[in-house]
């Protein structure tokens, strides 16, 4: 695996580089992407980073693995290329995103667009054997992409944390509350979204609310 990273997060992140837990990260990966099938595509594995500079960050929302299904994952959490089905996830907050602020149903869903806007599409673990889901959980991905939560955390101010099911939720407490907004509610999984925690949580105009109160450009979901 190489670290293909874009520089502002380079400059935020280059200490991690050097620490064993993500030295053994990557040979383990490396060996994974070389022995199996694995989702993202290599050059992809950093995308969230690639596509959202540090210094623009507005938004965050967490995911928890890439999807497994072929052609699905391209790096942003939630996310699929161009010409995929729409996963049930997706299409549940593309449901809620129509409900919430009166717009059509997204045709793309590539997030790219929001990425360039300034949401940062962080999953937990960056990497996936194909098929099998949370196959790359607990090999270093967590503590590394916690230690991101906690460096836009300190360094940032203002930004909004979308924090959807129990996982997410959880990495409440990297996030300085009195510096930044955090809007929970269910998963957007079928599962969580049809007993009632999900739809309705209005994430998406409560984030534009308080980004125009700080006097940030809204995002155009």
């Amino acid at each position: 695996m190489k670290v293909d990273i874009q520089d502002s997060w380079k400059d935020k992140l280059v200490d991690e580089f050097d620490k064993p837990y993500f030295k053994s990260l990557v040979d383990f990966v490396r060996s994974e992407y070389t022995t199996t099938k694995c989702f993202p595509p290599g050059s992809e594995i950093f995308s969230a980073f690639n596509s959202c500079p540090f210094d623009d960050v507005k938004v965050v929302i967490i995911g928890q693995d890439p999807y497994h299904g072929i052609g699905q994952a391209n790096g942003l959490c939630f996310s699929v290329n161009d010409g995929i089905a729409h996963p049930p996830s997706l299409i549940n907050i593309f449901k809620e995103i129509a409900s919430d602020l009166n717009v059509a149903y997204p045709s793309s869903g590539n997030l790219e667009r929001w990425a360039k806007q300034g949401v940062l599409l962080l999953n937990a673990t960056l990497t996936v054997r194909a098929h099998q889901a949370g196959s790359h959980q607990k090999k270093g991905w967590e503590t590394f992409t916690d230690t991101v939560i906690k460096t836009v955390s300190e360094e940032k101010e203002n930004v909004v944390f979308l924090l959807w099911g129990g996982f997410a939720k959880k990495k409440a407490k990297l996030i300085d509350e009195h510096k930044h907004m955090i809007l929970s509610s269910g998963h957007p999984s079928p599962l969580s979204a049809n007993r009632g925690y999900w739809f309705g949580n209005q994430h998406f105009s409560k984030a534009n609310y308080q980004l125009k109160s700080k006097h940030i450009k809204e995002i155009n979901w």
